[in-house]
Parts: structure tokens; sequence; C-alpha cells
């Protein structure tokens, strides 16, 4: 069986795991925090990052947007990435802009973990920053459309949806619900999808 090895705090290995979720797609869950001593990521991965894909045969694949092609292109049900060039590059875009917020975000908390005096405060204000600027333009995007790239559910509504819990789940005084209510809205009704149910960040 293939397997996931991801932790449950990554907005990246959630956005993989919905993925496989909505495509029914079956594999091993391996938590393995890359920061742990002992952990066995860069066995895996050179990069020492999370989520690695594991295949079959023993193959791994790694960074969230490689994984989730993959995982789009081995199942018929429900293609999540558009086959229309114009659709795909729109759910492209929707997918690399939220991932760009989670990027921004998890180096402000990466930051905030250093003794206070080695902190910067000017770069987390940078990252913070983009994490608004981010935001503004995702809910731009969206406007009071359903979905973030055309009509139907797709990769950038999940990448978002991982990017706005990450958000919640680390940076509670970020009120980006009071600035942006569409995005709120949206978050509510991508809520309710049990793969985001079963997917929710823990400590």
């Amino acid at each position: 069986m293939m397997k996931l090895i991801a932790t449950l705090t990554s907005p990246f290995a959630r956005k993989v795991r919905v993925f496989a979720a909505e495509k029914h797609i079956e594999y091993e869950l391996e938590i393995d925090p890359p920061w742990q001593d002992g952990t066995h990521v860069p066995d895996y991965n050179p990069l020492g990052k999370v989520p690695v894909w594991v295949l079959e045969d023993g193959k791994t694949l790694f960074d969230s947007r490689v994984i989730v092609e993959y995982l789009d292109s081995i199942s018929p049900v429900g293609r999540l990435i558009p086959s229309d060039p114009r659709a795909r590059i729109a759910a492209r875009r929707g997918e690399a802009l939220a991932d760009g917020i989670c990027d921004a975000a998890v180096l402000v908390f990466c930051e905030r973990q250093r003794p206070p005096a080695q902190q910067s405060p000017e770069w987390i204000a940078r990252q913070l920053g983009k994490v608004e600027a981010g935001l503004a333009t995702l809910s731009a995007d969206l406007g009071m459309n359903d979905w973030l790239a055309g009509d139907a559910y797709s990769l950038a509504d999940i990448a978002a949806g991982c990017a706005l819990g990450y958000l919640d789940f680390r940076f509670p005084e970020i009120d980006w619900r009071r600035s942006q209510p569409h995005l709120s809205e949206f978050y509510d009704r991508i809520m309710q999808r049990p793969t985001f149910r079963d997917t929710a960040p823990a400590a």
C-alpha cells in the first residue's frame, strides 16, 4: 500500500490528505515530525520536509504540488485539477496563492520559536504582510462565487481551505474573518465537507 509521511499540523500535508480522501485513494498515514530527533523524513526526502508520498515500489514523491498532481492522475474519481487549460491554470494559481500564504505563515511560526532576543520583528512583519496581501487576493478571486476556480470545487479550494485552517490553528490573533467576510463564508462552507472535518490540524 502507498504511504504518506506527514504531520497533523502541516497545511501542505493536510492538502494531500484532503485531496486523497476526495479521490477515495487508500494509503497508510505515518506521522513523523521532521524537526524531532530520530526522524526518518530525510531518508525519504533529501530536503527533510513533509509531506512525502511513498509509492508501492518504494519510490517517493515530495512537495505537495507534485503529490496532488500524481494523485489526480491515478484515480478517475472526480478530477480536482481541471483538464481545460484555462481552468487548470486558474486552479493552479489559487493553489500557488494559498501555498504562498502558508509559506509566509510557517516562517513566522518558526521565527517565533527562536529566543525573543534573536527574533526579527521586521522579518515577522514582512511575512505577515504577505499573509494579509495573499488573503486579500484570495478574497478578490473568490468574489461572490462559491469556488475559487470556476464553477466547480477544485484543488484551489482545497489549498485555500488548508491555508485558512492553518491561520485559525496557529494565528488566532489574525482576525482574517472580519477583514475578509467572503473568505469566512467560504471556509465555513468547506468545513462542512467530511474530508476537511476529518483532517483538522491537531497539536
